[in-house]
């Protein structure tokens, strides 16, 4: 465990660039920095941005401490498919549950299936003889002998990962831990993964098709972990390595090896934490994250001050039964390639990554991007261009976008560019309105806070389609998500499946799997070097109405610390439940029985809060006279709706708190990123160097 006292690096890999931020005790402050991804191996990028920000810093690599490592590299390895050969081994019966799954029918009028996603083909999926009831207990013994004649299947076929999940083996695991120790000891090369350590959770499907994803991911992070220790061992950095989970949290090597599927949000998540903190340092309850970097953007919800979670989401269709923040992530991304589909005009979400990247980025890439677009309107100044240290070709990009769009269209190559940026637009914005639409919450009653290295460019354009009249800029807005990782604590997810009424009968039961849950907490917590003055330890469980089939995840902060649970415990959770209910679809039923199904303990480790890990405004603060854009000497010709505007240039760092509002349109440049106000907006410094950009008028 490190102090805050520690210089700390937080890192998070994106498909197009890694971005860095490291707080450095000595000064009380924290720096920035930005470097391309290397996607054949994300390490090398890593090792890169770490030499960089060191260099800038002006420290030593050996005087980092703590390094806290986001990254999509789980993400992408399941959207590429990029993964071992698996296998699964079930109860006899059941090996068709990943094909059969929930009949749900996104499309209610087709005529035929829906193509469902399968990591495991049908001859790779074997059942055994054995059978544990819903109570746990042994109701068929598990046949070994059957087991054995799977596991030379397994050989011969070459399998790499194995995922075991035997029904009900979330009430009692013993079959799958035998299960487990005969393949190990018969073939010890396989990655082996079992449902109880995995998602110890009811349901068959999600518990299923979690325990795949993990086993199949095993290999892909291990084999990463192994070569960013080798990489860091020969670089001398000799410092503690977190990795980031879906959940916000912090997992050690070995904890995010055993369980990579934990992984699958990594970098987003980070983003989802500086909402949060941003939501409350403007005290802006309903707040909207909009991260739009190189590949995709991705949509996260403050309501009320607190950020979105939930217990099951999906990766390509796939479900996943983890404890995640709530994110939805779309391909429109400043590297989205925009092409022609039977004469209509399509934005991703295909991108161009890192490799070759944008047309003008000089790498080989040919297909018009987001990115291409934005260089063809002057919203991006080519000499200007500082990330990476790149220059951007914008001939390359108007002659791409001539080729591939404007003519076929008959359109000018300027409306082509503008078209492509409108329907990334549209996309955008449908993503975001969904998000608020499936909670009841209007978007005019939200602002918007728009970061990653092209949102800044979209921002105005994606309020207007929702109807947003309120804009917060965060400072480092294009390396935020590394910012909110260097927040992050470690953490522990742990559950216990239990299927039981919410009345005082219950009481005993619940105690029983509250204090067992919380015990393992403070077991993991100690093992990882916490006290009882750096841990804590929270419940909630998942409830739901008798006779529905899905629940809500419900705090109960009442037994926080305090593993004693009484009745009057247990009627705080049913009123909780029923609050909760009321506010999530607008009713509740005070007088139905509820149910308890899952019952969550979260146990964090505190790493030591640093408050100065995001920028420190200047002091003292008083209040300046406003800039006069007639005066910066910098103007810039860009199109904005079809139409050519020479606009005032300003730098940021030129910006301080207390001056005049200043009104678009303007472009506003730091090293990362550009933010683009349009006619009808004002924009004026807040505390923390933050921006607010706030609707004056129509935008036209």
């Amino acid at each position: 465990m490190q102090s805050e006292a520690s210089v700390r690096v937080s890192v998070d890999i994106g498909g197009t660039f890694t971005d860095l931020h490291l707080y450095d005790p000595a000064t009380n402050r924290t720096l920035a920095f930005k470097t391309p991804s290397t996607p054949s191996d994300p390490s090398i990028g890593l090792i890169n941005g770490l030499q960089g920000i060191a260099e800038l810093a002006g420290l030593s690599l050996t005087d980092i401490d703590l390094i806290l490592h986001g990254s999509t590299i789980a993400t992408n390895a399941v959207l590429e498919r990029k993964l071992p050969r698996g296998a699964l081994v079930t109860t006899e019966g059941f090996r068709d549950v990943l094909e059969i799954g929930r009949h749900i029918r996104r499309d209610v009028y087709t005529l035929s299936a829906e193509d469902r996603s399968l990591l495991v083909p049908r001859q790779w999926r074997y059942g055994v003889p054995e059978r544990i009831t819903a109570d746990g207990s042994i109701y068929k013994a598990l046949d070994e002998e059957a087991l054995h004649r799977i596991i030379d299947n397994l050989i011969e076929e070459q399998i790499e990962a194995v995922a075991i999940v035997f029904l009900h083996g979330y009430r009692n695991p013993v079959h799958e831990q035998r299960a487990a120790q005969i393949i190990n000891e018969r073939a010890p090369q396989l990655s082996v993964t079992t449902s109880y350590l995995s998602s110890p959770e009811i349901r068959e499907f999600e518990r299923t098709s979690t325990t795949v994803l993990n086993a199949m991911l095993r290999p892909v992070i291990s084999g990463y972990l192994e070569r960013l220790s080798g990489r860091l061992e020969k670089t001398g950095i000799d410092a503690s390595l977190y990795l980031v989970q879906s959940n916000g949290g912090l997992a050690t090597p070995d904890a995010a090896a055993r369980l990579p599927a934990k992984l699958l949000l990594s970098g987003p998540a980070g983003g989802a934490m500086a909402m949060a903190a941003l939501s409350k340092r403007h005290a802006m309850g309903n707040l909207v994250g909009f991260d739009m970097g190189g590949t995709s953007s991705d949509i996260s919800v403050v309501r009320d001050g607190q950020i979105g979670e939930t217990a099951e989401s999906s990766i390509d269709g796939l479900p996943v039964r983890l404890p995640m923040i709530e994110i939805r992530t779309i391909g429109a991304g400043g590297g989205s390639i925009a092409r022609l589909e039977s004469g209509a005009l399509r934005v991703g979400p295909e991108s161009a990554g890192a490799e070759p990247g944008p047309v003008c980025y000089q790498r080989g890439g040919q297909e018009p991007t987001v990115t291409d677009a934005n260089a063809a309107l002057g919203r991006i100044d080519a000499a200007a261009f500082k990330t990476g240290g790149m220059e951007l070709d914008v001939h390359a990009s108007n002659h791409a976008i001539d080729i591939r769009i404007a003519q076929p269209l008959g359109y000018g190559t300027g409306q082509a560019a503008s078209g492509v940026l409108d329907v990334a637009t549209a996309n955008m914005a449908g993503a975001i309105r969904l998000s608020l639409f499936e909670k009841g919450a209007d978007p005019a009653d939200f602002a918007l806070a728009p970061f990653g290295g092209a949102a800044g460019l979209h921002a105005c354009a994606v309020a207007q389609e929702l109807g947003i009249d309120k804009i917060v800029f965060p400072a480092n807005a294009s390396t935020l998500s590394a910012l909110g990782i260097l927040q992050a604590d470690l953490r522990y997810d742990l559950s216990e499946s239990l299927l039981m009424p919410a009345s005082i009968e219950s009481v005993s039961a619940l105690a029983k799997a509250v204090s067992g849950l919380n015990q393992q907490a403070i077991e993991l917590l100690v093992e990882n070097g916490f006290d009882d003055t750096q841990r804590r330890i929270e419940f909630s469980c998942d409830m739901r109405y008798r006779g529905q089939a899905f629940e809500l995840s419900t705090p109960w902060p009442q037994i926080e610390g305090d593993t004693v649970v009484s009745s009057e415990d247990l009627q705080q959770l049913v009123d909780n439940f029923h609050t909760l209910h009321e506010e999530r679809f607008a009713h509740a039923s005070p007088d139905d029985a509820a149910e308890i199904v899952t019952v969550r303990a979260v146990g964090v480790g505190l790493l030591g809060k640093t408050d100065s890990a995001e920028p420190i405004e200047p002091e003292p603060i008083t209040p300046v006279a406003g800039i006069s854009i007639t005066e910066t000497n910098r103007h810039r010709k860009l199109y904005l709706h079809d139409q050519e505007h020479s606009v005032p240039c300003i730098l940021r760092d030129d910006l301080r708190r207390g001056a005049d509002p200043l009104t678009g349109p303007l472009i506003i440049e730091e090293s990362y990123t550009v933010l683009l106000l349009e006619t009808g907006w004002t924009v004026r410094v807040i505390d923390n160097g933050d921006l607010l950009c706030e609707r004056s008028g129509e935008i036209k």
